[in-house]
């Protein structure tokens, strides 16, 4: 229930009589301690709502009725208060009127008491022309879908890529998979996150990538196992991406996704070149490195949206497979948060040691793909 600024009004009065009152009988009696308006509307509204409607309302679930009330004749009780307290109120862009809630309340947790008695009734006086209901807004609670999904697409990002307001691809994960779920949840948004992401020209195999999806205010929100099953099936049936484990979590459960995300280890494999020519031997002592330390600062092609910082960063393990003198295929396990590509070609010396600098040559990354993100979430469901 939304009441107008006023109504705090009347409540503060309201305390300061019962405050007094209280007094007189050597009795404490602390704002805490008193129930807000908008609270005792509910025990009075909840009991004919279920009656009218003949099911039970309950005060905390997820589909909510909101209702904002006016009263017209009390609009301007509340401007004392600007003269009172005058850093309280400020205009702003996206405010139609400086006497807000946040401000009003803010205001009569400034203002003394024999200030506020001075310039407003105490105690209350009763209104005389009934509160008018301009609004009913009902919503229901977001749902939260997650999940794992696959990308076997190099030309496809993980979310839409626009940039100066020109679109760069012609779709993305997460679009491929939100399409279909907006669809079925008929919800008014949504928020996508992920553990990680992968570059555009990267794929992501094995068990894929651990997704949520936010769907703000669903019009449908009770799926069964097979329904799940199906929505499942209509994302797989583009051949960019699949997804598994899709299922309905608690917004609780989405801290799993990112618990921990530093300490997690992911696994790579990668096409690297390599200037002078090379034999199997030459690759055999990258098999033998463990837990390399890189020193990694902020890659070239990042630095335009994150922080110039000189992070550390793992390579836990190494295998190689040579292909030809100038190409071999390596597998890697790396701490999570470990660029990749700057450690294969050095990002003119950013990342070190590099592969070019280990191996004494000029290498580069021709292909990667995520094999692994050891991540345990969300839980894995029968197929």
């Amino acid at each position: 229930m939304n009441f107008g600024p006023c109504s705090w009004l009347l409540q503060h009065s309201a305390w300061l009589q019962a405050q007094q009152e209280m007094r007189k009988q050597n009795r404490q009696f602390e704002k805490a301690d008193i129930i807000q308006l908008k609270e005792a509307y509910k025990w009075i509204i909840h009991p004919m709502i279920s009656e009218e409607l003949g099911v039970q309302a309950v005060s905390k679930s997820l589909f909510e009725v909101g209702v904002v009330f006016c009263h017209h004749d009390t609009d301007e009780d509340c401007h004392f208060l600007a003269t009172v307290c005058k850093d309280c109120f400020k205009p702003t862009k996206n405010k139609q009127s400086i006497y807000t809630r946040m401000a009003v309340v803010k205001a009569l947790d400034k203002i003394k008491d024999d200030d506020f008695c001075n310039h407003f009734p105490w105690p209350p006086s009763s209104p005389q022309i009934a509160c008018q209901v301009i609004d009913i807004q009902c919503n229901h609670g977001s749902v939260f879908v997650a999940g794992r999904y696959n990308k076997y697409s190099r030309t496809l990002p993980q979310t839409p890529w626009v940039i100066d307001g020109e679109r760069k691809m012609e779709s993305s994960v997460e679009e491929l998979i939100t399409e279909q779920l907006m669809a079925v949840f008929k919800a008014d948004s949504f928020n996508f996150s992920s553990s990680g992401r992968e570059d555009v020209d990267v794929r992501t195999l094995g068990r894929g990538r651990p997704f949520a999806i936010e769907l703000v205010n669903p019009h449908k929100v009770q799926l069964s196992v097979q329904d799940m099953k199906d929505l499942q099936q209509k994302i797989n049936n583009s051949d960019k991406i699949k997804v598994r484990d899709l299922q309905i979590v608690s917004r609780e459960a989405l801290a799993h996704m990112k618990e921990g995300e530093e300490e997690k280890t992911k696994c790579y494999s990668a096409i690297i070149w390599t200037e002078r020519p090379i034999g199997k031997k030459d690759l055999e002592f990258l098999n033998d490195l463990k837990e390399l330390k890189l020193i990694q600062k902020t890659p070239l092609r990042v630095l335009h949206r994150r922080p110039l910082a000189s992070r550390s960063r793992i390579i836990h393990t190494m295998k190689t497979e040579y292909v030809d003198e100038h190409h071999f295929r390596l597998y890697l396990k790396t701490q999570a948060g470990t660029y990749i590509k700057e450690f294969a070609h050095g990002d003119f010396g950013r990342t070190v040691p590099n592969i070019g600098s280990i191996m004494k040559t000029t290498a580069d990354i021709l292909e990667l793909d995520v094999e692994s993100v050891d991540v345990d979430w969300p839980p894995a469901l029968e197929d």
